[in-house]
């Protein structure tokens, strides 16, 4: 790692592997190569060291605005990856119901349909459904 301040990115991994999991986030990093590698390294230090480094909230209550936003930008993949994440941080299924329906208000019932078909996939695999 050279292009970011090593605690940055310790802190990052550490923030990354406990909401996404270790299994996920070591796949990520044992895939990159010299197209990705730096990717992953900016991400990790700047998306999960600085981003969601600090306490001021909570891993939960960020997991609840990151689907939010997720959902709101149509971002599919990621809102699947995070609602994992979510539910790492204990997210409810109630919860992820209430963003899903926050997202049609701002966004658009097919949006929302959207995440609540990602989330059906999700809950299913964590049996909360």
């Amino acid at each position: 790692m050279g292009t970011f301040d090593d605690d940055l990115f310790d802190k990052g991994l550490e923030r990354r592997k406990a909401t996404l999991g270790d299994a996920y986030v070591q796949q990520s990093l044992d895939a990159a190569d010299d197209l990705t590698r730096p990717f992953q390294e900016a991400m990790t230090a700047w998306c999960w060291g600085f981003g969601w480094g600090d306490d001021a909230i909570d891993p939960k209550t960020r997991s609840m605005m990151n689907l939010a936003m997720l959902g709101a930008l149509g971002k599919m993949h990621e809102w699947e990856l995070h609602c994992r994440g979510a539910i790492n941080n204990g997210v409810s299924l109630g919860e992820i119901r209430a963003i899903c329906h926050v997202v049609a208000i701002y966004c658009g019932v097919p949006q929302a349909h959207e995440c609540l078909r990602s989330a059906r996939k999700v809950l299913e695999e964590h049996e909360m459904l």
